[in-house]
């Protein structure tokens, strides 16, 4: 079967070659959706030590830490112990509570 005219011009630019793309850019710090606010969720209560202390050198204004209903109580006491200062959400956001950060 014959290939219609108006199907030429798309089989050729099928059969062009990739675009190639430029280089990846840079993963966002302490998953800054703007550049005012970090916001990172955390739900292994192992690793919220380590999330704590990636908020507090975000350098962001605004720190904003999600854990589950039930780790809420250990989360603002371990950004307390750290010196750092923000909110604590549940991760539905229906709770929130939050934590002043230590006078240097």
């Amino acid at each position: 079967m014959p290939v219609a005219k108006s199907r030429k011009p798309a089989k050729g630019k099928a059969k062009a070659p990739a675009k190639k793309k430029g280089p990846a850019k840079a993963a966002k710090p302490a998953g800054a959706a703007k550049s005012s606010t970090a916001a990172l969720v955390e739900r292994n209560p192992e690793n919220l030590l380590k999330t704590v202390k990636k908020l507090g050198a975000s350098g962001s204004p605004r720190k904003v830490l999600q854990v589950p209903q039930a780790l809420m109580k250990k989360a603002v006491e371990t950004m307390k112990s750290q010196g750092v200062g923000g909110t604590v959400k549940n991760l539905s956001g229906t709770k929130s509570t939050s934590v002043r950060a230590k006078k240097k």
